[in-house]
């Protein structure tokens, strides 16, 4: 093979290596995911803001994982998730580390303890958020939709997604939980 033929099959072969990896990173995984066991069993991450036509700015952002080895225990999930509502210079935020992840296609709900806020109501409580991914037109719902942030809120709960994200913000990516049951 001479010199020219050996340049292009090389080019050749990484621009088809660069384009398997962007179809993959296009598709929501990245090709160390593509391998058998390279895949975490679930994740939400992204960030919105929710519709609010008097104004309030109210934004959600999650990163959460559930590993691998962890697929069992969907309470192993780990990440935090960040939410904040001010209108006219007031309102708050509470930042809370995860205790659980589930997902099922484009569905997630993620729960966990406000370990960070100004809103003395949240403060060490256990907060539930479900996301609906889809696409252009991300819902989301809470688990203190009546404004009451309940004492003991079980892990993995939440209100359905009833809210609707403001066009252009949502990001969010629901990796779904694929369950290994066990066979006998």
């Amino acid at each position: 093979m001479n010199r020219r033929t050996r340049i292009t099959a090389l080019t050749a072969a990484l621009l088809i290596t660069a384009g398997a990896a962007g179809s993959a990173a296009a598709s929501g995984g990245d090709p160390a995911s593509a391998r058998p066991g390279g895949r975490e069993a679930a994740a939400l991450t992204g960030t919105a803001k929710l519709y609010r036509p008097a104004g309030d700015d109210i934004t959600f952002s999650f990163d959460a994982h559930l590993a691998a080895k962890d697929n069992m225990d969907p309470r192993a999930a780990t990440g935090t998730f960040r939410f904040s509502h001010y209108k006219d210079g007031e309102g708050g935020y509470a930042v809370a580390k995860v205790d659980c992840l589930t997902t099922g296609g484009k569905v997630a709900v993620v729960t966990g303890v406000v370990t960070e806020t100004d809103v003395d109501g949240f403060r060490n409580k256990r907060v539930g958020i479900s996301v609906h991914d889809d696409g252009k037109r991300d819902r989301l719902g809470y688990s203190w939709i009546t404004e009451e942030v309940y004492e003991e809120l079980p892990p993995c709960m939440s209100a359905a997604p009833f809210e609707k994200v403001q066009a252009g913000t949502g990001d969010f990516r629901v990796l779904p939980w694929h369950m290994d049951y066990p066979t006998e």
